[in-house]
């Protein structure tokens, strides 16, 4: 499965130059594998989380569904068979502005949200990533205000405060 869905992104890349292609397709996958780590660190993912992943990535690189969900696939591989989080988070830096990496947080705290609860496992990935993007201890703090107060929009009855348990 993991090679259609790398010759899914080489068919897709193919119009850039090679270097470039593999570039975006890498930036990308990184991405998404930090957003599917949250999905999975408290080892209870929802529906509701997996479908934030999907528009998050989605909304992010612009993708069809299919597109998302092939690379949604290849993420969940990725982030299974790494040994750290610095593979994906030295893509990041070395490619995003501040500001990117500060919506790649904020993106992250919109998938911890999703199941309307936030477990010690996922406030410390948040945390972590966070520093290992160089994302300032307040831009962190916007970032996770922004998705709980998105996230209690999204769900009219949700209490702010209990999601922040």
């Amino acid at each position: 499965m993991l090679s259609r869905v790398r010759d899914f992104f080489e068919r897709h890349i193919a119009g850039e130059s090679s270097a470039q292609g593999n570039d975006q397709h890498s930036i990308k996958l990184a991405t998404a594998a930090l957003l599917v780590e949250v999905m999975r660190i408290d080892d209870a993912t929802t529906p509701a989380e997996r479908a934030a992943v999907e528009r998050a990535v989605r909304a992010k690189f612009n993708l069809s569904s299919q597109e998302t969900d092939q690379l949604i696939a290849l993420a969940e591989e990725e982030a299974r068979q790494a040994t750290d989080y610095f593979q994906f988070t030295s893509l990041i830096n070395q490619r995003f502005t501040q500001p990117q990496k500060e919506r790649v947080i904020e993106l992250m705290w919109q998938v911890a949200y999703a199941d309307a609860a936030i477990d010690a496992h996922e406030r410390h990935l948040l945390r972590k990533i966070a520093a290992l993007l160089h994302v300032p201890d307040s831009a962190n703090l916007a970032a996770k205000l922004r998705a709980r107060d998105s996230a209690g929009r999204d769900r009219p009855n949700a209490n702010p405060k209990k999601m922040d348990r």
